[in-house]
């Protein structure tokens, strides 16, 4: 008879044995509800991502192999369900415990999200028998490295150049906040980026920045790499926007690009917004957020 084990997540003890398993569990099909390694470490590094509640996480352990995992990617009132094949049958257990344990509670009420992907129909199936409704979809683009990268060419004197050459954390900070439409005065906070820069898998040299003449940072491509399973990850993307149309954020994505290419990768994630299409992505499912209320 199987004995598997529900415990809460050690944030310091648990963080790796975590993202092992969802680099194990990765499926290219159904994407394990789009909680991939990079993501799930990239929000662990996020000045949003709240920590203090992170002991609400579930782990399913089988003899000391991690089997299930039950999550938020920032904070709670929203789940991922992720589970080994062989161990589906937890599934309905496990929306029980993010019910109970990641739902957010508010006048007097519950309500919870639960991402997953359209190729995922078990999960479907379950969402919607426990009085759950899609509320929302949106794309999952890669870019597949049998295709040619796009030839660009940078304006006049901007220059292309990795973390490892040049590491301003103040001129990052200053041109993610513009470049994500926070307005012209950024906050003046580099722990900020320093912060993101702490994963243990974070690679200085893959991530891309474009300096314009003036000497700010007009561009920034972040990029991770999955040696497992040969895939780019590529969070964030932004462009200041008086440098926006110049082609710097496809430059600085096929830079990423390029470079994970020669360490084996196949393809990379983007985006959902019109920009990846334009410049080669293409859609291969779609997440899904299934909202329930009570």
């Amino acid at each position: 008879m199987r004995e598997i084990k529900l415990r809460r997540y050690k944030l310091l003890a648990d963080f790796e044995k975590v993202r092992k398993f969802l680099e194990d569990v990765y499926d290219i099909e159904t994407l394990n509800s789009y909680l991939l390694p990079q993501f799930f470490e990239y929000a662990h590094t996020h000045p949003a991502f709240n920590h203090k509640l992170t002991h609400r996480f579930g782990l399913w352990e089988e003899a000391g192999e991690l089997v299930g995992v039950a999550c938020y990617e920032m904070n709670i009132g929203e789940a991922f369900l992720s589970v080994r094949n062989k161990c589906s049958f937890l599934l309905p257990e496990m929306l029980r415990y993010a019910e109970n344990e990641l739902s957010n509670f508010k006048d007097g009420k519950r309500s919870l999200s639960v991402w997953i992907t359209d190729k995922e129909p078990e999960k479907q199936a379950l969402l919607h028998q426990n009085g759950y409704q899609k509320s929302h979809t949106e794309p999952v683009t890669i870019f597949t490295y049998d295709k040619p990268f796009l030839d660009t060419v940078l304006p006049d004197r901007f220059s292309v150049m990795s973390l490892e050459d040049e590491n301003d954390y103040g001129r990052i900070n200053a041109c993610l906040w513009k470049g994500f439409d926070h307005g012209n005065t950024p906050d003046d906070n580099p722990d900020d980026q320093m912060l993101m820069q702490s994963g243990p898998n974070f690679q200085r040299d893959l991530s891309t920045i474009i300096k314009a003449p003036n000497g700010d940072y007009a561009c920034f491509a972040g990029m991770r790499f999955d040696a497992k399973n040969k895939y780019a990850y590529l969070e964030p993307l932004a462009t200041v926007p008086e440098y926006r149309r110049m082609g710097l954020a496809t430059t600085a994505l096929t830079e990423g690009m390029r470079k994970t290419k020669k360490l084996g990768a196949k393809y990379c994630f983007g985006g959902v917004v019109e920009f990846y299409t334009a410049v080669g992505f293409e859609t291969i499912c779609n997440r899904e957020l299934w909202k329930k209320a009570w």
